[in-house]
């Protein structure tokens, strides 16, 4: 990857976005911000420009608006500059499913699953073309783990985990690169957006923004697909996998595994 190469960043305005736009500042990329709030997307760009001297370009934009996401789709598809993709524009909602409706989660979807897929299908084709380029797709622990998180959060992030992996599998022979990060409770506004006050958590499971970001580009940096920066042994995701492996061959048969007792049916050459 070249320092060339222009980096978009989703959800910059603030949290781990703004400090990805600050690392990859640092490591001389061209910006392109996305976010809904112009105010702190200026403010930013302004101190990057300062302290960095990269060219930043905002863009002020409601992921979760149809037509404004297909501005940035073709923003991607249209700037030959553009060769990193954080995908990070994220949200949560701290509802328990009993007592909600489809509708409270609907913003959500739109914004952890659609945009994060649009997105990522836009930049896959636009770096294909391109000769390579990378994608970032924020995901969190508790795509793996989602006794700990709502039932749609988690969902969500699961969705993106296994898009990421499917997608590095069908571009990286294409020069593509992918990676998702799983990060846990991150130090953000996204717990008092959420409905859920930051001071409930356990001090002792929230990790520092900066320190997350830092670790999850030092996954990148080593060639990491999947990178969970709380982890402390790899080789604990290692035998996961292997695990989720193991079940490959097994998991579409032309019969009912005999454990339930199912009486196959004979079909005709």
């Amino acid at each position: 990857m070249s320092t060339k190469d222009t980096v978009l960043i989703t959800g910059a305005s603030t949290g781990i976005g703004a400090v990805y736009a600050e690392r990859f500042a640092k490591r001389g990329h061209n910006l392109v911000l996305v976010a809904r709030d112009f105010q702190r997307l200026e403010t930013l760009a302004a101190r990057l420009w300062e302290q960095h001297g990269v060219n930043v370009v905002i863009e002020a934009a409601d992921l979760t608006n149809r037509t404004e996401l297909e501005r940035i789709e073709q923003l991607i598809a249209s700037d030959p500059h553009i060769g990193v993709l954080v995908n990070n524009a994220g949200m949560a909602v701290s509802k328990p499913i009993i007592g909600s409706t489809p509708d409270d989660f609907q913003k959500l979807i739109d914004l952890n699953v659609t945009a994060a897929t649009r997105l990522g299908i836009a930049a896959a084709n636009a770096f294909a073309k391109r000769g390579g380029g990378a994608i970032i797709n924020l995901s969190s622990v508790l795509g793996v783990a989602h006794e700990i998180g709502g039932a749609v959060y988690a969902g969500s992030k699961a969705f993106v985990l296994s898009f990421s992996r499917a997608l590095h599998n069908e571009t990286a022979s294409l020069g593509l690169r992918v990676q998702a990060v799983l990060p846990g409770a991150t130090r953000t506004e996204i717990w008092e957006r959420s409905g859920r006050g930051i001071e409930t958590l356990d001090p002792a499971i929230l990790m520092d923004v900066h320190d997350m970001v830092d670790a999850a580009l030092a996954g990148f940096d080593a060639g990491e697909l999947v990178t969970i920066p709380a982890l402390p042994d790899v080789a604990d995701w290692q035998a996961f996998d292997a695990a989720r492996l193991k079940l490959l061959p097994n998991l579409s048969r032309n019969a009912p595994a005999s454990r339930y007792g199912v009486k196959v049916v004979e079909h005709a050459a």
